[in-house]
Formats: structure tokens, sequence, C-alpha cells
């Protein structure tokens, strides 16, 4: 149909008909809609006996275009642009960097910071074991902050036989469970005859159940170990590369569990939720200062982490998806001074594109409404 013939009009005894073909621009939109108001009015002259009844369908028209229902329309048209540039700019922006990461080469740490010393709590086991071999393959001398156990004893003396006399293996035995803080000044002074400019914050744990259901004291040992004790140990390490105009960055190994609800493991979300907040945050202040910060959101990792926590259906679940604890350490340095957050694994990821698609809240209430459903509700009720 040609352009000019958009718009035709029918006329019995009863009713006005008008057929508006909407094969205009937008910007013919206007003189369009000027022509179906004239043929308007001219077709209540040809038929002056019509009953304002049968004529107030006429009104139905797209005029003025707040009342348009027709697809194609000038505000369908705006309509689904904005949408489609919403969507676009909520994806892009986390899409992009992501993939900008992706295909930036791995990074060596000693020769980014020109970093002697690195400090990795939690080091004595999973993630945190993994990382202080390959910092220590990158040419770093290592001091691990964990508890004093076997797990410890055997980690440093592995580390240590594997290196030799090349590198330094420092054990730091501390509980950063301690909610009096105590462990900042043995770490402190464990390290304060040598410049650290790599802090590894990875110490924490998990505890499932029901939050009403956990001794209170257990609770702010995991508050305390998980979150508090990554501020104060940050706070002490950041003054001292400041001080002396040292590069250097501090990594937080997040989860997955801070961008989602996590029901019967609560303290744990919102602990890491708390962590990848503050990483953000301070990583704000410190770029331009020359200490870059990182949070990496890993998918569940196949590590002892989960042995002391009560098994969960969810979290066995998603334990199908983990990844080796050995893998990480590549693809927690790659990001280091790139962006501040980064997700590493399927689970990660594809919690951070759910929540693209949902609110936060929305989907908090969602899960609250059929939660007695849940089989891992059944078990802790």
């Amino acid at each position: 149909m040609a352009r000019g013939s958009d718009i035709r009009v029918c006329v019995n005894s009863h009713n006005v008909y008008i057929y508006c073909i909407y094969s205009c621009t937008p910007r013919d939109a206007r003189d369009r809609s000027r022509i179906a108001r004239s043929t308007i009015r001219d077709s209540r002259r040809i038929d002056s006996n019509a009953s304002s009844q049968n004529m107030g369908v006429l009104w139905a028209l797209p005029v003025p275009y707040a009342r348009a229902m027709l697809r194609d329309t000038f505000v369908d048209a705006i309509a689904t642009r904005v949408l489609a540039l919403y969507g676009l700019v909520a994806l892009g922006t986390y899409a992009m960097p992501k993939l900008f990461v992706q295909m930036m080469p791995a990074q060596n740490l000693r020769k980014k910071y020109g970093a002697t010393w690195a400090l990795v709590t939690g080091g004595s086991t999973g993630i945190g074991r993994s990382l202080a071999e390959a910092l220590l393959d990158q040419g770093l001398n290592v001091a691990i902050a964990a508890l004093d156990d076997e797990a410890l004893v055997e980690t440093t003396k592995a580390l240590r036989e594997r290196h030799g006399a090349k590198r330094e293996v420092r054990a730091i035995a501390v509980n950063l469970g301690d909610r009096s803080g105590g462990y900042v000044d043995v770490i402190a002074r464990a390290m304060e005859d040598v410049d650290v400019q790599c802090v590894f914050n990875n110490a924490g744990f998990m505890l499932t159940g029901f939050f009403d259901k956990q001794p209170l004291e257990k609770l702010n040992a995991n508050h305390e170990c998980n979150a508090t004790s990554a501020m104060r140990i940050t706070h002490v390490f950041v003054t001292r590369m400041l001080e002396k105009k040292l590069r250097g960055c501090v990594v937080f190994t997040s989860s997955a569990a801070a961008c989602q609800p996590t029901p019967f493991s609560a303290l744990y979300g919102a602990t890491k939720a708390y962590v990848s907040s503050f990483a953000a945050n301070i990583g704000v202040e410190l770029k331009s200062r020359g200490v870059d910060v990182c949070a990496v959101h890993p998918s569940p990792v196949a590590s002892r982490f989960y042995d002391n926590a009560h098994k969960l259906d969810s979290l066995n679940f998603f334990m199908k998806f983990a990844v080796k604890p050995e893998e990480l350490p590549t693809e927690m340095f790659r990001p280091i001074g790139r962006v501040l957050w980064h997700d590493v694994g399927a689970v990660a990821v594809g919690f951070r594109m759910l929540l693209k698609l949902l609110d936060y809240g929305f989907f908090a209430t969602l899960i609250s409404r059929f939660a007695h459903f849940m089989g891992d509700y059944k078990k802790n009720v």
C-alpha cells in the first residue's frame, strides 16, 4: 500500500469505521494523527444520523498518543526502544567488563607491584592454600594466617619443602573468629619487618540451618571471621602501604552468595555481601592512590570448606558445578587492578544474570512465600 493511503474510511448507515495502517515512521505520526482527526470530522458530516454512542468508537484512535494501544504506534515504538536500551545497559555493563577481563592475560603480582611479600588469611586449606602456592610460584614470599592446627603445620611444611631456600613461608597461628580482635596485633607484629603489598582476605566458614537455632556466640565468631577480620587486617596493611607510598592490592574472596538471598546460611550470605560492598567502597578511595582492590565471587569450590556445614539440598545441587581450588588463583589474579568485582564460574555468573532480570527484593519475597515447601526448610524446622 502507498504511504499516502494509510487511512481508509468505510461508511454505512449505522457506523463509521476507520482503518489505520501504521506504516508511517514516528516522524510522520503527528501528520497522520491530524489526517485521522480530519477524517473523523468528514465522516460525521457523511452520516449525520449516526448516534453518538456508535460514533464513540472513533475516539479509541491513538489520539493523543498516550492512548495508543495498537502495535507499532508511536508510543509503543518509543517504549520498545527505551526497554531495549535499558536491557542493553543492564546486561552490557555486566558483560563487557567481564569479557574485557577474560581477554586480558594472567598477571604476575610480583612484577605488577614490585612486591616481595603477600599475606593470605585462611591459607592452610582450600582456596587459600592454592593462592599461597600460586604466589610463591610467582616469586613472592608468603605469610599464612590461619588456625593453629595440623593443617597449618602440614601446609607450611609442604610449601617450604617445595620452594626450599628461594622463598620464605611464614606461619601465623591465629583465630580470626576472636571477637577481641587480638589476632590483629599478632599479624601486624609478625609482618612489621617486611613490606606486605599483596593482601588476600580469604578466611571464612559457613553455618547452616535456621539462624535462630544457632548459638549467638557461634554467630558472632562467624561474623568476625568472615567480615570484621577482613576489615581490620585491610586497615593495617593499607595504612602501611600508603604511609610508605607503596603500590599493592587487597583481594577479598567473596562468594556468589553475596549477590542473592541465602536462606539456611543467612549469615554467610550477609557477611559475603558485606565483604563485596566494602571492597567496592574502599576500591574507589584507594585506586588513585596506588592500591587496587577486588572482590572475587567464586562458584562453589570442591574443598574442605563445607565439611563442617550441615548438608543442604541446595548446596549439594550447586556442588555439582564446583570448581577445583587449584584452578582459581589464575582467575583471581586476572581481574586485580582491572575491575572491582569479578565472578568466576557458571553458578556465580548465573546468579548475577538472574538478578539482572529479577529485583533482589522481589526474588527474596518470592522465595519466602514458598520456603515451607523446600526440603531444607523441612529438615531444619
